[in-house]
């Protein structure tokens, strides 16, 4: 973890950039909002190139700078959104469980980490609006967890 610059050192101990990446309308905005401030909409709430929010954490005594960024999914935004790549210790790649073409585009999205983040980036593959009625699932657990082994990542429900 990077540490922070000396005059920051009241603030926190570390701070992390983390990055929110996956097809438009996955619900990366709500995830953010939900983690961030504690609220949820159900208004489908497009982001326009990128947006952050922060949260401090404490972490085994330690203080925890989240920066988390926010990045538009549609392809219009993409030469925006990889520069923000850059510079991020975890990415969050997000799809939709219940949209097989919000999943089926991972390996898209594993292709822009590749080119644009650190070698050693972590990432985490995040199924999201898991909480929707089960017969709407289209990726099952266990196929998510195999996509994870694939492209290297974490898995999250």
């Amino acid at each position: 973890m990077a540490a922070p610059p000396a005059r920051a050192r009241a603030d926190y101990d570390y701070l992390i950039k983390l990055l929110l990446i996956g097809d438009s309308g996955v619900g990366k905005s709500c995830l953010l909002l939900r983690f961030s401030d504690g609220s949820f909409t159900t208004s489908f709430i497009t982001t326009i190139g990128i947006d952050f929010k922060i949260r401090t954490i404490e972490l085994d005594g330690k203080r925890i700078k989240l920066q988390i960024w926010d990045t538009a999914g549609q392809e219009r935004f993409r030469t925006i959104t990889t520069a923000y790549y850059r510079g991020a210790m975890g990415i969050l790649l997000v799809y939709d469980v219940t949209d097989e073409s919000s999943f089926n585009n991972i390996r898209n999205w594993i292709r822009n980490i590749e080119q644009h983040a650190s070698d050693n980036v972590n990432k985490i593959l995040v199924g999201n609006k898991a909480d929707m009625d089960e017969s709407k699932r289209v990726c099952s657990l266990s196929l998510s967890l195999s996509q994870c082994l694939c492209v290297d990542a974490s898995y999250t429900m």
